[in-house]
């Protein structure tokens, strides 16, 4: 199973599309805080909608509690990747790393991925939204372990 996580979110907005794409993709979410906001914010329940009682999401305390929890490979996705998500192969137990929307992750936290992945783009834009950038590498990575085989995940 693939897992998402997102360190110290900031636009509550994300949050809510991130906890929407993991209740439909049956993927845990993990939210490692402290969040820009209050998790109860009602931009974040505007975005979840009423997927937000369906994603699995678990909360963090911070970085060190979130590896604790969960130990397996970690794979951060950033603008500097080494590899593209189309050709990095993704593994059972794989969690992706999504950075904050305001300044991506610190240096301390990237340094222990086990992998970086980015998506390619044109030259000189800066980045995708968090939630459409994670869209694209869960679907990636959902692909190539067998997970769409037409009738749902």
């Amino acid at each position: 199973m693939i897992e998402l996580a997102m360190y110290e979110p900031d636009m509550p907005g994300n949050l809510g599309a991130a906890m929407r794409l993991c209740a439909c993709l049956d993927l845990p979410l993990h939210v490692i805080e402290p969040a820009g906001f209050p998790l109860r914010d009602e931009r974040l329940r505007r975005a979840a909608m009423d997927y937000a009682g369906r994603a699995r999401l678990a909360r963090h305390a911070d970085f060190p509690s979130f590896r604790a929890a969960r130990p397996g490979r970690l794979v951060v996705l950033t603008t500097r990747g080494q590899f593209t998500h189309v050709g990095f192969r993704f593994g059972e137990g794989d969690v992706l790393l999504l950075g904050r929307e305001s300044s991506g992750l610190p240096d301390h936290i990237r340094q222990c991925a086990d992998a970086t992945v980015r998506i390619p783009m044109k030259a000189g834009e800066r980045s995708l939204n968090v939630v459409n950038a994670a869209s694209m590498v869960v679907g990636e990575a959902l692909r190539q372990l067998g997970r769409f085989d037409g009738n749902g995940v």
